[in-house]
């Protein structure tokens, strides 16, 4: 009964809230008249209508991609790398947690000074390096600012899919590798003929939760670029932020996030399945 209680009060409510106010004309006057007059799909026709709503579907889907890309082969590059023994390595897979333990807020105004166009490190390096004669605008110019987001939040998901992936190959019997170095597995031939069918099951799972955490990513967006320039880096997530506690419109608001709940559920169910399979397996 606790545990129904507190999914209801946390979870249930909340949503069933959000979804209703998709319907609905609610505004700052809501809170004072307690009217909120139904309005059917009008929210949601406006939401769709919007010239923004094209550019943030494309720069969710480029954010999402991108991210989980990233992610998902740095991880595995690491876990792999982390797999053999060598001095250190307990003590450098812990340093690889720091991402997740920094407050984002905190580790997002770290990148926004690294990346800033006049005084940041990485402009600095490129500069020393030769690499690059201008500075280069990563948070300023639209044709930059999502692959800067992106970059940050593939930095902030790595340890997560190490975690996964190292846990995973730590399940793969060393039988299997013996007996397929004797009949000439080794090297790339074992991990495509052996790690990889193995760690299937946690790959899936590694990959659809990814998907469902990018996809509502808002903390690090605002931190960095709020949503510019000029939209660059707008997305279903932020939208809905912007609409909500910027323009005060939270019946539009309300149904941008009832999108990306819908969109968001889809990769749940996915996940669901996945890991049913994986346990039957």
């Amino acid at each position: 009964m606790p545990a129904i209680a507190y999914v209801v009060i946390f979870f249930g409510y909340p949503v069933v809230k959000n979804l209703m106010m998709g319907f609905q004309e609610y505004t700052t006057r809501t809170f004072y008249t307690g009217e909120a007059p139904w309005v059917g799909l009008a929210n949601y026709a406006e939401v769709v209508g919007s010239g923004i709503f094209r550019t943030t579907v494309v720069n969710t889907a480029l954010f999402t991609v991108g991210s989980i890309a990233g992610q998902f082969v740095i991880g595995l590059l690491f876990a792999l790398f982390f797999k053999r023994r060598f001095p250190l390595s307990n003590v450098l897979r812990s340093l690889l947690l720091l991402p997740w333990l920094l407050p984002v807020i905190a580790g997002t105004s770290v990148w926004k000074w690294i990346l800033d166009q006049d005084s940041g490190v990485l402009n600095g390096i490129l500069r020393d390096l030769h690499l690059a004669s201008e500075p280069v605008p990563w948070l300023t110019s639209p044709d930059v600012a999502l692959v800067a987001v992106v970059l940050v939040n593939v930095w902030l998901g790595i340890p997560f899919n190490t975690t996964l992936l190292y846990s995973g190959l730590q399940e793969i019997p060393e039988e299997l590798y013996e007996a397929g170095a004797l009949d000439g597995a080794t090297g790339w031939k074992a991990f495509w003929h052996i790690t990889w069918p193995n760690l299937r099951a946690v790959v899936n799972v590694v990959l659809v939760l990814g998907v469902i955490y990018t996809l509502k990513v808002l903390d690090i967006i605002l931190g960095l670029t709020g949503g510019g320039p000029a939209n660059a880096t707008q997305t279903l997530a932020t939208d809905s932020y912007r609409r909500s506690f910027q323009e005060f419109s939270f019946g539009t608001g309300a149904a941008v996030s009832n999108i990306l709940i819908v969109v968001s559920l889809v990769f749940a169910v996915v996940y669901l399945r996945v890991n049913r399979r994986a346990v039957d397996e």
